[in-house]
């Protein structure tokens, strides 16, 4: 179910909008006519993505460089897109570029992820899908991973925060349905982006195997946005419940764990 770009516009928010599935919504976007706030921490790669954006486009775009791990981040995006109207929030950060067990990683490494991932997800939709609310249009994209369908080793922080978005979008979908605002859980598998590359690159792996298109992600996530609360890429049924069906918790925790051991990056579910 496609809705009228009139229905989320004039501008979206593309938290996590340098490169990647993040600057793929942000071309899915101006391709609907819609301008775009770029978010991300490195300067360079968020100017030259709004460059690119500008010229094949012909959109308005604004960029916000920002660690949006940082306490005060979200109150600084607000007030640095203050004088617009911001119909569609996608927010795309919050990928895990290293694998290692739990007590491998630092406590403040946990801590940021934590807060990147469920803190700041949860401000970002407070803070911009209220005025959504209030004027009865809007649509929100939460990006999670297939890391949210159950624990796994080597999966703690990630896999529960990206649980945390998950039932986060389905809530607000079930909140915002008849409102008029368009809430969506975006599951991801193992897609083709400069991160995704990178964390395969320090772990000296290969690319084996069948990677999504950024690009393809995102505009099946912008065609389907209306048909919340949970779009799963790439499965035959996009819709549908968990991939690990009716085995018990104890199951599809140890499925996950060793998909995570044979892949180092849990059955390759982050983007």
């Amino acid at each position: 179910m496609t809705k009228a770009a009139g229905a989320y516009g004039p501008w979206g928010i593309v938290a996590g909008g340098s490169d990647g599935v993040g600057v793929a919504f942000a071309h899915g976007m101006a391709a609907r006519g819609i301008n775009v706030v770029l978010v991300a921490r490195r300067v360079p790669v968020l100017e030259e993505a709004a460059r690119a954006l500008r010229a094949r486009h012909g959109v308005e775009v604004r960029t916000v460089a920002l660690d949006l791990s940082a306490a005060g981040a979200l109150a600084e995006l607000e007030r640095a897109t203050a004088d617009l109207e911001v119909g569609l929030l996608v927010y795309n950060a919050g990928a895990d570029t290293r694998s290692a067990a739990f007590l491998d990683k630092d406590l403040d490494a946990h801590l940021q992820l934590v807060h990147r991932n469920c803190t700041a997800v949860l401000e970002a939709a407070y803070r911009f899908g209220a005025p959504m609310a209030a004027r009865g249009r809007g649509g929100m994209v939460l990006v999670t991973s297939g890391a949210a369908w159950a624990g796994g080793a080597r999966l703690a922080a990630y896999g529960a925060s990206k649980a945390f978005d998950l039932v986060l979008a389905e809530s607000l979908w079930a909140e915002w349905r008849d409102s008029g605002v368009d809430v969506l859980g975006l599951v991801l598998g193992r897609t083709d982006t400069p991160s995704h590359r990178r964390m395969r690159e320090a772990g000296g792996e290969s690319y084996g195997g069948e990677l999504a298109d950024p690009y393809d992600v995102a505009e099946e996530a912008l065609a389907h946005l209306a048909d919340g609360p949970t779009w799963i890429h790439g499965s035959p049924d996009p819709a549908g419940g968990s991939p690990f069906g009716a085995l018990s918790r104890r199951d599809a925790v140890l499925a996950m764990s060793r998909g995570s051991a044979a892949s180092g990056e849990g059955s390759g579910v982050r983007r």
